[in-house]
């Protein structure tokens, strides 16, 4: 029974470690997040080890320490500029690019606004003057394969927009811990009427239109010189009235237009493995409850990016910079390269861009250029390199996939149950070594997988929760079960006895059957009428079944049912009873049936045991009075439930009838001590004629009643003059097992001017 108890607690114990894992998972605490991400980044870096697929045509141009140098001092290149760049000098680029057969160039340099005055006027071949800005966005226009930089924030001016293929999302989002790991696949921004354009640059109204709430009817404008919000109305489709700008529009023109337009800005490494794959970005199918978002192409080829509700995905550093396939040119050697072209001096120039994908990006250090940050990869990384590695999963079809929540708590679960398996199972020692290798292979399981298919398998919480705590609890639980079993056994007899018994019992070295004699009151309180309870909500159900024709198993669930609210009505009694017992320091010695035993004065010693038995007896019966008028009141209720009850087909529950208890109380000399075996177990009790004369005297008092003897009447009258005289004598009874009559007393117990009727 003890090693049965102890697997079900075990069990309880694993359930709860596994339970108490899973609802830290479930909250996302930062640390075990952080921990976690801690071992994406190892498993990050163990994978560039391993040979991996990438897409052959990525390439960086990059703008370092050199190429200002060379900018600024160097007259071979036809000029010199100094750092900011004048816009002719990344259109010379893109001329080269083009010329060498570049499939695509992607600016990681924004361009948030025009410099018309910036530099001197760039002559074009024919003799034409024409300012920097608009040589880079001719020669935009004429490459057709440019794609400018943009963030939500910062948007280039429409000269540059119109001209080149597409822009491409440059803004970057660190984790907590300023690691780069994750990227947007695309942000959403918006491209306001002229007129809501002016409202931001007015400066008495300064309207700011990145903060603008869209309200049903109703567009709002905060304003940066109060606190003020400035209201537009708009129809469903949010077309505003130009009369709410004091604007008449020509005859013939509709008086309304659209406040504003929406266009996703694509990720810039997204943008350019479209530019490889024929990907149409406008057709997008975005899913983000899904997980997924689907970038179709040409004769039903399409792409999956897993990406989580927020549109945000894990970047796959798989080429760091460096890499010998990523191909790498400094700036100055292309520009270099258009001089000699534009003078016609072809002969040594190389088409190294050529069918490449190419992001131009600063690789200086220590200057404004300074384009660095912590990766997976190395703590102070080119964050360029986030583009080209996006570009390269897109073309490959190669992307990271963490396991979904529900996905983890299945691994703790499975992880946890096999841990507790082995540590239940097993010796200890064996059972620790098991543990060991079953999370050493894991571990290198989760390292493999990321290792070849890019799977993100957790670590910290299947290990950390479901195998090492698991572990840790169910080995603390088998060293600390003998402890445990004794605490389960302290509190058990706690129930019954008094704890000076338990603690004489636990604290003894040598437990001796031996007994020893001693003057004891005993208490016999037998709960009377529950014998016809019993058979009275037995023959209610049985009837029940005989009526509605229920058989098998139907009939015997309506008989346990009535089976366990005769025990729970028993036990309420019984309970009654025994708190008087411990309440007045008795010891609970058993349970007879629905009969109360319990005894005074041993085995620690009790001056007024015969007083103490005495107000036990009369603080029962006086509970268990009130605990009948309470229950009483409870039938109303009762009647209502059965009510529902009968329309559900179940049996009705027996309306509460009061019970009473009939009392017995002897005091004389009697054996007490430990009965039993070391095999069998030991109970303490008491036993002799005087214990068997109490329950006799239980058998004599009927219901309601206490019933003493002579001798405990004569304790009384010592120890309580007072209550000894409300004691009423009763004629000598006859009985069982004494020849000669025993003179009795009854020991009133109702307060005065209660009546029994009450």
């Amino acid at each position: 029974m003890k090693q049965h108890l102890n697997k079900f607690a075990a069990v309880w114990l694993a359930v709860a470690v596994l339970l108490v894992t899973c609802g830290i998972r479930l909250c996302h605490w930062e640390l075990p997040e952080h921990l976690e991400l801690i071992s994406y980044d190892l498993r990050a870096r163990a994978a560039l080890r391993s040979p991996a697929e990438v897409a052959t045509n990525l390439a960086f141009v990059s703008i370092d320490e050199s190429s200002l140098t060379t900018v600024a001092n160097s007259q071979e290149l036809g000029f010199r500029a100094q750092f900011p760049w004048p816009r002719h000098i990344y259109g010379r680029l893109v001329n080269e690019l083009a010329a060498e057969g570049v499939k695509g160039v992607a600016f990681d340099v924004l361009f948030g606004e025009l410099h018309p005055d910036h530099d001197a006027p760039v002559m074009l071949p024919d003799g034409t003057l024409v300012e920097s800005d608009d040589y880079f966005a001719q020669a935009m226009r004429r490459g057709s394969n440019s794609f400018i930089a943009a963030t939500p924030d910062v948007v280039p001016p429409d000269l540059f927009l119109t001209n080149c293929l597409a822009p491409g999302d440059v803004s970057t989002e660190k984790d907590p811990d300023g690691i780069l790991r994750q990227a947007c696949a695309f942000h959403v921004i918006r491209h306001w009427h002229p007129l809501f354009q002016q409202l931001a640059l007015e400066p008495d109204i300064g309207a700011d239109l990145a903060n603008a709430q869209i309200k049903p009817g109703k567009i709002l404008l905060p304003q940066s010189n109060s606190t003020n919000l400035l209201t537009v109305p708009v129809d469903a489709d949010n077309r505003f009235k130009f009369a709410s700008f004091g604007v008449t529009p020509p005859p013939g023109t509709p008086d309304t237009a659209t406040a504003f337009t929406e266009e996703r800005l694509w990720h810039m490494g997204i943008v350019l493995a479209a530019r490889e794959l024929n990907l149409d970005l406008s057709r997008a199918r975005v899913d983000l409850p899904h997980g997924r978002i689907t970038l179709p192409g040409r004769d039903g080829f399409e792409r999956v990016i897993p990406v989580d509700a927020n549109g945000y995905f894990y970047i796959d550093w798989r080429l760091a910079t460096g890499d010998p396939q990523l191909g790498a040119m400094p700036v100055e050697y292309l520009l270099l390269q258009n001089r000699q072209r534009e003078a016609g001096q072809t002969a040594g120039i190389t088409n190294w861009a050529k069918d490449r994908l190419i992001v131009v990006g600063s690789s200086t250090v220590g200057n404004n250029l300074t384009d660095r940050g912590a990766t997976p990869l190395e703590r102070s990384a080119l964050l360029v390199s986030t583009y080209w590695n996006v570009a390269n999963a897109v073309i490959t079809g190669h992307y990271i996939w963490r396991l979904p929540v529900a996905g983890e708590l299945v691994i703790i679960i499975l992880l946890g149950a096999a841990t507790a398996t082995l540590t239940w199972r097993l010796r200890t020692i064996i059972a620790s070594l098991s543990v060991l290798c079953l999370l050493v292979g894991y571990l290198v399981f989760a390292y493999f997988v990321y290792t070849r298919w890019r799977l993100w398998l957790p670590i910290v919480f299947p290990l950390g929760g479901a195998v090492l705590m698991q572990h840790f609890a169910l080995v603390t639980h088998r060293v600390l079960f003998e402890e445990r079993e004794k605490r389960r056994v302290r509190s058990i007899f706690s129930k019954m006895v008094s704890p000076d018994v338990v603690n004489e019992l636990l604290n003894a070295e040598n437990l001796k059957v031996d007994g020893a004699r001693r003057e004891i009151t005993v208490l016999f309180a037998d709960i009377r009428g529950f014998t016809s309870l019993t058979d009275q909500m037995q023959e209610q159900v049985a009837e029940f079944v005989r009526e509605n024709r229920i058989e098998g198993a139907r009939a015997e669930e309506c008989f346990d049912e009535s089976a366990k609210e005769t025990l729970r009505t028993v036990n309420l009694y019984l309970a009654t009873v025994a708190e008087a017992v411990k309440k007045n320091n008795g010891v609970l010695d058993k349970y007879i049936g629905d009969c109360v035993m319990a005894y005074w004065n041993a085995p620690l010693a009790n001056e007024r045991h015969t007083l103490n038995c005495i107000r036990a007896a009369i603080d029962a019966q006086r509970a268990i009075a009130e605990l009948n008028r309470k229950r009483l009141l409870e039938n109303p209720a009762r009647e209502a439930e059965n009510t529902r009850r009968l329309a559900a087909g179940r049996p009705p529950l027996p309306l509460h009838t009061p019970l009473q208890l009939g009392s017995g109380i002897n005091t004389g000399q009697m054996i007490y001590g430990l009965m039993g075996s070391n095999e069998d177990g030991f109970n303490f009790t008491v036993f002799g004629r005087e214990v068997n004369l109490a329950s006799r005297l239980e058998g004599v008092s009927g219901s309601g009643r206490i019933i003493i003897s002579e001798v405990t009447f004569g304790h009384l009258l010592r120890m309580d003059p007072a209550l000894a005289a409300t004691c009423v004598a009763l004629p000598p009874e006859k009985v069982k097992g004494i020849r000669e009559a025993v003179k009795i007393y009854e020991v009133p117990w109702r307060p005065p001017g209660v009546t029994p009727a009450n």
